[in-house]
């Protein structure tokens, strides 16, 4: 049995549409917002915004004045005050096939850090990290303080 040539490219283009939508599923929404505050996404600063997604790849950055609170999928909160930035390099809470991971990149400035499910779950697959040290982190709250 041959399939048609249209046929292969329908369905070509529906895997090409497809793909960007999953790569792109939300990590959580921005709970508080205020000053000069931003995130990163897809390499566009926009202004944060209460109740905008936050992928798993975005920045989030604050001015001198700014502050950003977020509450990912799985109840964790990271709350980042003036002057700081900070990458979330992976998020994956998928509890039905057992793919949890949480990694923190951050950069500069304040963070305050409450742990959520993938910590209870899964302890080995949360990594927060900063220019001098990586954070194991078992179901905890911390702040973190990056200076440059």
């Amino acid at each position: 049995m041959t399939i048609p040539r249209c046929s292969l490219g329908v369905l070509a283009l529906v895997v090409a549409v497809a793909a960007p939508a999953q790569a792109q599923s939300s990590a959580g929404r921005i709970k508080v917002a205020s000053g000069s505050a931003f995130v990163m996404h897809d390499n566009k600063l926009l202004p944060a915004r209460v109740g905008d997604e936050v992928y798993a790849t975005d920045a989030l950055r604050t001015g001198a004045d700014g502050r950003i609170g977020v509450t990912l999928k799985d109840d964790t909160r990271i709350s980042l005050g003036p002057s700081s930035e900070l990458r979330l390099q992976r998020f994956n809470y998928a509890t039905a096939d057992g793919s949890l991971s949480l990694v923190i990149k951050m950069a500069r400035g304040v963070m305050a850090y409450v742990s959520g499910r993938i910590a209870k779950l899964s302890p080995d697959a949360v990594r927060l990290e900063t220019p001098a040290a990586i954070v194991g982190v078992r179901g905890t709250s911390l702040a973190i303080r990056v200076d440059q």
